[in-house]
């Protein structure tokens, strides 16, 4: 009989997971990736939310949800377990790119309440998939671009020192 061997998935083992949300526009793709399993979710546009059933064998838990601006957007409220949970929250024009890490192994529940559903948006272009374009600020990538030069200087500089 030959020995097997295991080693655990890291915690940051990402889970892909596709959400649609269905409206009388078309399906929407909310995109999830965790290191969890999503055993149910459900959409109300009525409350304007999404909840998210899960369960967790990882004491520590990540996941990255992508939300289309179209379907919900605004103000955003987020619960886990009924509590006040507060993520990080980046967006563009075309999503909004949540960031949970909570604690906990077991069932949870993830509630996201927004203040915008897409009846309150007038007009707004539908697409069935989105692409993910964060927009780069030239001043930002001036200043990265200083940055590095000033380093490289730097270790130029200490290393004639320390050859000396």
């Amino acid at each position: 009989m030959s020995p097997v061997y295991g080693q655990l998935l890291s915690d940051a083992t990402g889970l892909v997971n596709r959400l649609e949300v269905e409206t009388l526009d078309g399906i929407f793709e909310i995109k999830l990736v965790s290191n969890f399993h999503v055993d149910d979710f459900s959409f109300d546009k009525d409350e304007k939310s999404i909840t998210i059933d899960l369960n967790s064998g990882l004491e520590n838990n990540l996941a990255e949800i992508m939300i289309p601006t179209n379907v919900l957007s605004g103000n955003f409220t987020f619960y886990l377990n009924d509590q006040d949970f507060i993520p990080q929250i980046q967006s563009n024009e075309k999503i909004y790119f949540v960031t949970l890490n909570f604690t906990g192994s077991g069932n949870h529940i993830i509630e996201i309440f927004a203040s915008t559903y897409l009846d309150d948006l007038g007009e707004v272009e539908y697409s069935d998939n989105f692409d993910v374009d964060f927009q780069v600020n030239d001043e930002n990538y001036t200043i990265w671009i200083l940055l590095g030069i000033f380093i490289i200087i730097m270790i130029f500089v200490i290393t004639k020192k320390i050859r000396k």
